[in-house]
């Protein structure tokens, strides 16, 4: 009973937290709502054994990708009023693909729910003999390996893509030019003057 209430507070907390992401005025305000639907998010994976989940959640969600949220939101200056203009004008479209999500997830869960192996899996999540890191581990690494390294190589594509989408060279910019700094000889960087006494540099 009380592990049902503790879902159904995180879940709640959760959608109703990111709802106000979308929905929240004050770009800040939107920020914090992300952190807590983080913090919903980790609770549940904690609910479900998967403590090491939580743990990156936590970490890496809240304690860097939220952070650099919210600086990035804190220091620029966006016309926030402006982005949000015409946002009615979507929500049939957006409506729409929400109530089929919603469609789909009722129907894995009714799926999962009469199935003959749900109250087994739910039981036993993981081996007995195994953490939950390790466990991890063992699937990502050696039955999903390759597409763990297919998704390395697409993240590193889109890198390279961006960069050179972004990077422009303008005219009238000074660079620095490596080649040229490394072959250059003595005579065109030092110059000897002599100078005699009383007269100075003219």
């Amino acid at each position: 009973m009380l592990q049902a209430a503790a879902f159904y507070i995180l879940a709640s907390t959760a959608v109703i937290s990111a709802f106000m992401v979308v929905a929240a005025r004050n770009p800040v305000r939107a920020v914090l709502f992300l952190i807590l639907t983080f913090f919903s998010a980790a609770g549940l994976f904690v609910m479900l054994g998967a403590e090491f989940l939580a743990m990156l959640l936590v970490i890496v969600y809240v304690g860097a990708v939220a952070v650099l949220f919210l600086f990035v939101v804190m220091m620029l200056d966006v016309d926030f009023a402006a982005l949000k203009e015409g946002f009615l004008n979507y929500l049939p479209l957006g409506g729409a693909v929400a109530l089929a999500l919603a469609a789909i997830l009722a129907l894995t869960g009714i799926g999962w729910v009469t199935a003959d192996t749900a109250a087994t899996s739910l039981q036993a999540p993981i081996p007995a003999d195994m953490s939950n890191p390790q466990a991890l581990g063992a699937v990502l690494y050696d039955r999903y390996v390759l597409f763990f390294q297919l998704a390395g190589l697409i993240l590193l594509v889109a890198m390279i893509g961006a960069i050179v989408l972004t990077l422009r060279h303008r005219d009238g910019v000074r660079r620095q030019n490596i080649a040229r700094q490394v072959g250059r000889k003595r005579e065109d960087a030092v110059e000897l003057v002599d100078v005699k006494s009383g007269e100075g540099i003219g």
